[in-house]
């Protein structure tokens, strides 16, 4: 399985149970990160001067981060995208709808601003050098629409097709087609789930202003455009171990962790995922999803 990723956390995040369970399994997992997360806001006071916006140094920190989380999950291939610092963290602002939107000042070597052509090559190397059955990424929307996110998903989308033909680029390896492809997902449901036991308990903090019957941002997916559902909650809590390694990234008492006390707390083990490619393997009875992402292959 390859999975293409923006920043470091964002696999965790997404899909780190999914990638512990199929490590454990005995499956190769291999994990391309496309920027070091230069311009991440800093959580620990104590390192706020890494921050883009004071000394700087975050992208050299975060890489530490990235290989501790990966070392947790056992994920022992895990790169950079042409090497780290090939490409920028591009920054982000939210615009007046609440959607995440490029911000007015977007550094030079910004991965924004990379040539597709040009990333995809890159990532379409990799391919053909792992060859895997399985790739993941974001949807169109990049999950919540970080510029870094929505240009991952263009890369890993192009470079799926490009790595399949013959023709392109026979110096970058033999090519590869990949099987199946999928975007990362939540639930809807399970959020305002998760939502309404959050304020039965009276956190009203927790993803402050949602409601659990109102509007949900756009990186909750309607479950009837769902079609995998990863049941990895044997691997919950190496994935919530894994996110604390994130430490500048993720607030050990914020929303990752506001259920920590809660049988809630073990659906950061289920994972959901939307098929964009390929056919689909046998569904749950239960659930009508599949379980195995590689489900339905030789």
């Amino acid at each position: 399985m390859l999975l293409v990723h923006a920043h470091p956390d964002d696999e965790t995040i997404g899909q780190g149970a999914t990638m512990a369970r199929y490590v454990a399994e005995g499956g190769h997992v291999t994990l391309v990160t496309c920027t070091l997360g230069e311009m991440g806001e800093v959580l620990v006071p104590e390192l706020g001067h890494l921050a883009y916006e004071r000394d700087g140094g975050l992208g050299q920190h975060r890489i530490g981060e990235l290989a501790d989380a990966m070392r947790i999950l056992g994920v022992s291939d895990h790169r950079f995208l042409g090497g780290p610092g090939r490409f920028h963290d591009s920054g982000m602002a939210w615009d007046d709808t609440g959607r995440a939107t490029i911000g007015p000042d977007v550094p030079d070597g910004a991965f924004w601003l990379a040539d597709l052509t040009t990333a995809a090559d890159l990532l379409v190397e990799v391919i053909r050098e792992v060859r895997p059955q399985v790739l993941v990424t974001y949807d169109e929307r990049g999950g919540y629409g970080h510029p870094d996110h929505v240009q991952a998903h263009r890369v890993a989308m192009y470079a799926t097709l490009l790595a399949a033909a013959p023709s392109y680029r026979p110096d970058l390896g033999e090519p590869w087609d990949v099987a199946k492809l999928y975007w990362g997902a939540m639930s809807a449901a399970r959020m305002r789930g998760w939502l309404r036991e959050l304020r039965a308990a009276g956190d009203t903090t927790t993803f402050e202003g949602m409601d659990p019957e109102g509007p949900l941002p756009p990186f909750a997916v309607d479950d009837a455009l769902l079609t995998a559902c990863v049941d990895a909650r044997d691997h919950a809590e190496q994935k919530m171990i894994a996110l604390r390694a994130h430490a500048t990234q993720v607030d050990p008492e914020g929303a990752f962790f506001a259920l920590r006390d809660s049988p809630s707390q073990l659906d950061w083990g289920l994972e959901c995922y939307i098929l964009v490619k390929g056919t689909p393997g046998p569904r749950d009875a239960e659930t009508g999803l599949e379980a195995d992402l590689f489900a339905g292959l030789p």
